[in-house]
């Protein structure tokens, strides 16, 4: 196709222009991300190794993991080396960091201590002993930061090595906390101040078309670390949860992730499937030295007996069930050690070659391969048929009969569309309702909590307000008064948008509105009637299936900020009220920020809510709008270039479509 680009006549003309893009817009990519979440310990970063057959990668073991860094993987498709990218935080949002962790420490709340260590540990990370006593400012000193100077500037850190080994050395201290048993060698260590660490491997065929990314399992109290996070797992496509098998189906930390990151996966994501992995399923250590001391039968009965309980386990989450179905929901049994020393296990036993298969089916270019060549074929197509100056007449009565079933099949799509506005108008015209009744439960709920007595949860609402309505302790629940004030609205809508915009199953986004749209061009194909115009017609049927594949992608990304619509808005009409909330301080500290977000929404309550149901039909109406004017523009300009426009002056490529066309017909036959 290049060689085809080159040959097009330099003329500045519709056609030559519109060949030009068309071969430059050929998909050549397509990525999926699978997101990978598990505690500390669960062994995440063996099983990554282990899978993608990089036993050094990722820094497991002796070394403590952190809870808040980021790290994806993914091919090095450049060069033959082991690269990490690595995105720091902005100076700016360290001190605000700095600021809030330093009137946190203050405050002496026996509720909170968890909270405090993780704040003291990540301080005396980075800075050592020298941070007690001094101020945000005097922390911002550029001798911290002499190691690296990227994060001053505002740049990212690039670190390259020849194997994995070394590479994993030197990114330990910007992924990890301070070793048990001091293997390793580190004055500071800089995960404080990562945002997210990019991993790129050279010559690994399962991570060609495959993002692997190791989550923190709350998101994080770092604005940016926690949009970025959202957008990770929104995108996700498959997520691993990762838990020791002795404990699986009763670990509340694996169970509780799930549920806090449910709905950003569901409604407000693209996850399809969700893979339990119980690790350890030996049961030894992750020490190689160290062999597995129970019978293989042993560990099959258990296995199949974990597998049961985890399943049970799931079927009771229906915070969860409502966004997945028990189709989508699979259980892994593996043990990384046993596939690497192979002692009593079988390597399929271990089922580590069924998630490298799974991998590899994600990866498997085919779709990719078989989209490219039939846009190729089209666009070959529409060249050879251009060159013929005959058919004036077939050409000018086909063009006349496709617009009219553009026209037709527009309509359909049209109608479809603000039958479904008008669905979800009804729900959060009922959610609106629902909304203004129940404002002051939902209100309570958060900032009094029957659990929290007296004036041990001031320290906890300061932080509320601070991180503008959302609070991620170190330990528990996430905390999101924005949520909780919208869950009326969202409540009120999810069953009809998870079956408007399914992320599982056969049936398209936003009820499968774009198969109502149709030219028929296949079947017009396969009639004598329009041989003359066969070629144009191939190409037609081509960009009638790309300009579905690309507003089913636009349709997917869009429907999740328009999902999450409903809590932003409400984030958004809060925050004066946060802003005063914030400096609200001294005696009666809690009581008076109760009373300031009690009164404010009690006070907006009537145009909040509003508000939100209308942003997001306004944000549904003009999805609908890019849809309907996409499918009109692409097919008109497809329809008019393809048999109004003879192209005399363009090359000769019936050899190059011939092959194109073998291709092609090859491809399907192995389908």
């Amino acid at each position: 196709m290049n060689f085809v680009h080159q040959k097009i006549p330099q003329q500045d003309n519709k056609l030559n222009n519109f060949l030009r893009r068309k071969i430059n817009d050929l998909e050549t990519d397509k990525r999926e991300v699978v997101g990978v979440f598990g505690r500390t310990g669960a062994g995440k970063s063996y099983l990554i190794n282990t899978v993608i057959g990089e036993r050094n990668l990722l820094p497991s073991g002796s070394v403590n993991a952190c809870t808040s860094v980021m790290i994806k993987v993914e091919a090095n498709e450049q060069n033959s080396k082991y690269e990490a990218d690595i995105e720091f935080i902005t100076k700016e949002e360290w001190k605000d960091e700095l600021w809030f962790s330093q009137n946190f420490l203050r405050e002496r709340d026996k509720d909170e201590e968890r909270d405090r260590e993780d704040i003291e540990e990540k301080l005396s990370v980075l800075y050592g002993e020298d941070w007690e006593n001094k101020s945000p400012e005097e922390l911002m000193d550029v001798k911290y930061f002499k190691e690296i100077p990227e994060f001053l500037v505002s740049k990212r850190k690039m670190l390259t090595d020849q194997t994995a080994e070394e590479l994993s050395e030197k990114l330990v201290m910007y992924t990890k906390s301070k070793s048990e048993d001091g293997e390793v060698n580190a004055k500071r260590w800089y995960w404080p101040l990562v945002k997210c660490v990019t991993i790129r491997v050279p010559d690994n065929d399962l991570l060609k078309h495959v993002t692997l990314v190791d989550l923190p399992g709350n998101g994080d109290r770092n604005k940016s670390r926690d949009k970025m996070w959202k957008t990770f797992v929104g995108s996700c496509s498959t997520v691993w949860i990762v838990a020791e098998i002795k404990r699986a189906a009763s670990e509340p930390e694996a169970w509780e992730i799930l549920q806090s990151a449910c709905s950003f996966m569901g409604n407000a994501g693209q996850c399809q499937q969700i893979h339990f992995i119980c690790s350890k399923s030996d049961e030894s250590s992750n020490d190689p030295a160290r062999p597995s001391t129970e019978p293989r039968a042993f560990i099959l009965e258990r296995n199949i007996k974990a597998k049961k309980e985890v399943r049970k386990e799931f079927r009771k989450l229906n915070e969860v069930t409502k966004y997945f179905s028990d189709g989508s929901f699979k259980v892994f049994t593996v043990s990384s050690y046993e596939f690497v020393q192979k002692t009593v296990l079988e390597p399929y036993e271990t089922e580590i070659p069924e998630l490298q298969e799974f991998l590899q089916g994600l990866n498997d270019c085919h779709s990719v391969t078989l989209n490219y060549v039939k846009g190729a074929l089209g666009i070959l197509s529409l060249i050879q048929g251009a060159r013929r100056t005959d058919g004036t007449d077939i050409k000018t009565a086909v063009c006349t009969e496709l617009e009219q079933k553009m026209k037709d099949a527009l309509k359909k799509v049209k109608k479809s569309m603000e039958e479904t506005h008008q669905v979800f108008e009804g729900c959060l015209s009922e959610g609106v309702r629902k909304s203004k009744s129940s404002w002051d439960k939902n209100l309570t709920s958060v900032i009094m909590p029957r659990n929290k007595k007296g004036g041990g949860f001031h320290q906890t609402l300061k932080c509320i307000v601070q991180q503008d309505g959302a609070y991620r302790a170190k330990k528990g629940k996430l905390i999101n008064l924005n949520m909780k004030l919208s869950s009326c609205l969202t409540q009120s809508i999810d069953d009809k948008f998870k079956k408007t915009f399914p992320n599982e199953g056969e049936c398209g986004q936003f009820n499968g509105v774009l198969d109502l749209f149709s030219l028929n061009t296949e079947t017009m194909r396969k009639n004598t009637k329009y041989k003359d115009v066969k070629l144009q017609l191939m190409f037609l049927s081509t960009e009638e299936d790309k300009i579905k594949t690309k507003l089913n992608k636009i349709i997917r990304d869009r429907k999740k900020t328009i999902y999450s619509s409903l809590t932003t808005t409400i984030e958004t009409s809060m925050q004066e009220c946060y802003d005063v909330a914030k400096l609200i301080e001294g005696e009666g500290m809690l009581e008076n920020i109760r009373t300031t977000l009690t009164n404010h929404v009690r006070e907006s309550k009537d145009v909040m809510f509003q508000t939100a149901k209308d942003v997001m039909l306004n944000q549904l109406r003009d999805l609908m709008r890019e849809i309907f004017d996409d499918l009109e523009k692409t097919m008109q300009e497809s329809i008019e270039l393809s048999l109004k426009t003879d192209g005399v002056s363009i090359p000769d490529v019936e050899d190059e479509l011939k092959m194109v066309k073998n291709h092609y017909e090859e491809l399907k036959r192995s389908r």
